[in-house]
């Protein structure tokens, strides 16, 4: 398939799976079958695997399925609600623990929960009265369903004391309920979860009353102190949520015996065991009155947690265990590599196509050099190939060594693209030079695309003609060349000449956020620059700073930022081409710092708490949830933090202020009571 064969494809692709997602996820109705969809979202897979320079940011493949509609109101969450990274086999299991108690400097204790097949949910409540029930939506706004939510018997109206919380949980619809229900429809629900999500939507709540819809809750977000997940599950049970019985607990130090007493129905052993019950989960899994599609993992230590952090799509003390996918059994007719915008080289199997689950596959991931080591992977070896997640198809094992005396294979010295000698960083190999022209394309396409700079009219084709021309070599060079002599050329009429001039001219009114996001700097995903804005940082200068005093605790206060985002960020900014990138992109007239009217109120009110890190303990009368308080620090130029230490400058304290209180004390931190906040609040 040529290239241009590819990108007519991508986007008949593309444009179909969007319309399939909006189905499956806003209307509950999809139209055509789980096996299909597959089939399609793995050719554009396959496709976009091939021509890397033709993926978009929007693509259906980087998409997280959202449930906003314009059905109800939309509300921003007060809590992350981010998806979870994924893993498919035990021993990936066992690789993230090891990884997980080295970065954390601790031997963790993890909580193993069944991954409910149903619609994802927050429940919000203020003195313990539930106020609001809200869709994940996006992860940052959902919609509000409350009136719908409050018809489902299992989800307590009034808690049995009067506090405030926020609680994630999963509402599902059991099989024999959906069965029976199914049978009446003309057009029957593809699944419990459709069906499920498509209730809670209805506009008549006496409607969704009609359906015996359930929940469990699994994460809490509670008043008080506790140092464990376990705890919070044990308070959210005494407040009367429905807890998932089915629950696994496993500890190398902590006492087995009282949690089984505490918990009978709970599975419980050591880190070892946790392999036991993942076999046994899935032997269990067709057996239950309920869908489930994975097992959750959870480091059970909140301050574990804490130092852990997140990235912008996923906490880094959780992980979800897909069941085991469809394999296909197959033969590696070549390992190519591919140069990403970061220089990253990906290794791909090329294999003898081989159909997994409605879908052919011609290439598979093979992660890295120390995969294929594992593996000990050859050209010409018999391989199990699966779809991970019944998506990504990857090179799982070998089963017959190839005939061929071909030897494990080694990954290039140097970078195919230019030729320059490659460096391994991580498990991965890089190529480091800024000027190789595969990075340069790359980061090119991504930086005018759709979600980025938007510059309209200049696709990858148009990109294709500047860089082969010579007229753009780095992302700056955009705002510099003279589309006008693009009309020498064939193709390039008036009309798109003036398109692309006016596209260019338009991207320049992008917001700080956007144009920090559109460079492509690891770690700096839209979370992260949010979060960063949202503590102060909005303008480019004051992350220089950061990096030019290599102050990375200052980044690591940023609830959300973890060390090895703080530590990369500080690399990165520090690099003189990208200073060099940035310095030309201001010279063209691009935003680097937050404007008026780009953050809402945040930008005109008085900054009275630049300069501070707060954190907050107990309840108030006024700012319910508490975290409200905290939304005010950060509008006012101040940071917050989830626990107090000796860069907090103030502690908010309220009515029950806990051990925050004797800590903040002991390091002399300035004490708050809700009535001098509310007095600092109106100052100017």
């Amino acid at each position: 398939m040529t290239e241009d064969q590819a990108r007519i494809r991508i986007g008949e692709l593309s444009d179909k799976l969007r319309r399939y997602q909006h189905e499956y996820y806003i209307l509950s109705r999809p139209t055509v079958s789980d096996t299909e969809y597959d089939r399609l979202f793995d050719e554009l897979i396959d496709l976009e695997k091939q021509f890397p320079g033709l993926v978009e940011p929007d693509s259906p493949t980087k998409r997280v399925g959202s449930d906003l509609s314009q059905d109800f109101p939309e509300v921003r969450h007060t809590i992350p609600v981010l998806s979870l990274d994924k893993v498919y086999s035990y021993r990936e299991i066992t690789e993230w623990i090891t990884k997980t108690d080295k970065k954390s400097g601790h031997t963790c204790s993890f909580v193993l929960e069944e991954k409910i097949d149903g619609a994802s949910i927050v429940l919000y409540y203020e003195s313990g009265i539930l106020t609001r029930a809200v869709t994940r939506g996006n992860g940052e706004v959902g919609n509000d369903i409350t009136g719908n939510v409050k018809t489902i018997n299992s989800v307590p109206l009034k808690l049995a004391k009067p506090v405030n919380a926020a609680v994630r949980g999963e509402i599902y619809l059991p099989r024999d309920r959906f069965d029976g229900i199914n049978k009446k429809m003309d057009i029957p629900y593809a699944n419990p979860r459709n069906l499920a999500s498509g209730t809670l939507r209805r506009v008549k709540s006496s409607e969704v009353a009609a359906v015996p819809l359930d929940i469990f809750v699994y994460e809490g977000f509670l008043e008080g102190e506790f140092s464990t997940h376990v705890e919070v599950l044990d308070e959210l049970w005494k407040l009367g949520f429905r807890l998932n019985p089915n629950t696994g607990y496993f500890s190398d130090a902590a006492d087995l015996k009282m949690v089984k007493d505490n918990h009978p129905s709970w599975y419980t052993g050591t880190v070892n065991d946790i392999g036991e019950y993942l076999e046994k989960k899935k032997r269990e899994r067709k057996k239950l009155v309920y869908e489930i599609d994975g097992i959750v993992v959870k480091v059970n230590e909140i301050s574990e947690r804490e130092k852990l952090g997140y990235t912008g799509h996923h906490p880094r003390w959780a992980v979800a265990y897909k069941f085991e996918s469809p394999e296909g059994i197959t033969v590696i007719r070549d390992i190519t590599v591919q140069v990403g915008r970061t220089g990253r080289i990906t290794p791909v199997a090329r294999v003898e196509p081989v159909e997994i689950s409605g879908s052919v596959i011609s290439n598979a991931t093979l992660h890295n050099q120390d995969y294929i080591d594992m593996l000990e992977l050859a050209v010409g070896d018999r391989v199990a190939v699966s779809k991970r997640g019944d998506v990504i198809p990857a090179v799982e094992r070998v089963l017959e060594k190839n005939e061929s005396g071909n030897t494990t294979w080694r990954m290039p010295g140097y970078c195919p693209s230019c030729n320059r000698k490659l460096k391994k960083i991580g498990a991965h190999h890089f190529c480091i030079n800024d000027d190789c022209p595969a990075q340069i394309r790359g980061r090119l396409k991504y930086f005018a695309a759709r979600g980025q700079m938007d510059i309209e009219s200049l696709g990858p084709e148009t990109l294709d003609v500047l860089i082969e021309k010579g007229w753009v070599s780095d992302v700056a060079d955009l705002y510099f060349f003279n589309p006008e002599a693009l009309l020498e050329l064939p193709g390039f009429g008036d009309k798109k000449v003036k398109l692309i001039r006016e596209g260019i001219e338009k991207s320049k009114d992008k917001p700080f956020g956007t144009v920090l996001k559109a460079l492509g700097i690891p770690e700096m995903g839209p979370k992260v620059i949010e979060l960063l804005i949202e503590a102060g940082y909005g303008d480019i200068d004051s992350l220089f700073k950061i990096a030019d005093t290599d102050d990375s605790e200052s980044l690591l206060s940023i609830h959300g930022i973890g060390g090895k985002t703080a530590l990369m960020i500080v690399e990165e900014l520090k690099k003189p081409q990208i200073r060099k990138r940035i310095e030309n992109l201001k010279r063209a007239g691009l935003r680097f710092a937050v404007e008026t009217g780009e953050k809402e109120n945040a930008d005109r009110l008085p900054q009275v708490f630049k300069g501070q890190t707060w954190c907050v303990t107990g309840s108030f009368e006024h700012f319910k949830p508490r975290e409200l308080a905290m939304e005010e620090v950060k509008k006012r130029g101040g940071r917050v933090a989830s626990n107090v230490t000796s860069k907090t400058t103030h502690l908010l304290a309220g009515q029950g202020a806990g051990s925050k209180l004797n800590k903040a004390a002991a390091l002399n931190v300035k004490i708050v009571k809700e009535n001098d906040f509310l007095k600092m609040l109106a100052e100017k």
